[in-house]
């Protein structure tokens, strides 16, 4: 139970999103031993207070969700991150750059993320939003991680048109090195959705349902 419970970032990513609802969120978390409480940059700092000295790192969503702000946008908000508290980034590629074929920008976007991660102690992932790509373009991405080497990377941020699927999730498995592990996170509810995911190659699951799956898997 230990070990399938450190598979899960259990998000509170909603604007709504209340210290109140987070603060039982981040119970949830220490009460279950997730991995992770995933939450957007400005939660950070009351995220990290709530988490301390519980062992459950604060995951920080930066880019969030659309991933279109400039390379020095992130890099601040990561840095900023990491100084309140985050000992996860999550951070979303510029997918309009991925549209148009501008590889060398998010490459460059990457490292520079990547590296500032590394600096830190802190672990990087590398959102694809894959929903918006083609397969071609998941494997370009793949290849891009295969180099630059960010922790893990990530199906999607669960607020596009699409979550995470089975078949990306094998897609990515197979075109990245292996030395980066995959997350999958968007529409994972339940448990056999969630075993079928690691059974693909997931070795994170980025998820709100993350509680009920693990009664269903403790029962089960």
């Amino acid at each position: 139970m230990e070990n399938f419970a450190n598979y899960f970032d259990h998000t509170v990513l909603a604007a709504a999103t209340t210290p109140e609802e987070l603060k039982r969120v981040c119970d949830e978390a220490i009460k279950h031993g997730f991995c992770s409480v995933a939450v957007n940059t400005g939660m950070v700092a009351l995220c990290a207070e709530y988490l301390k000295g519980s062992g459950v790192k604060v995951d920080a969503a930066v880019g969030f969700p659309l991933g279109i702000t400039t390379v020095a946008c992130k890099l601040f908000e990561a840095e900023d991150a990491i100084r309140n508290g985050a000992g996860e980034v999550d951070y979303v590629v510029n997918v309009g750059k991925v549209k148009c074929g501008d590889l060398a920008y998010i490459k460059d976007e990457m490292e520079q993320i990547v590296a500032l991660c590394k600096r830190y102690g802190v672990l990087s992932k590398v959102i694809f939003e894959n929903c918006y790509l083609t397969d071609d373009e998941k494997i370009a991405l793949c290849r891009i991680a295969s180099e630059v080497k960010p922790d893990f990377i990530k199906t999607s941020t669960g607020f596009g048109k699409g979550g995470a699927t089975v078949e990306d999730v094998r897609l990515m498995r197979q075109h990245v090195s292996s030395d980066v592990k995959v997350k999958a996170a968007g529409g994972v509810k339940t448990l056999d959705t969630c075993l079928a995911m690691i059974e693909a190659g997931a070795e994170r699951i980025g998820c709100s349902a993350s509680i009920s799956i693990l009664n269903d898997y403790q029962n089960r």
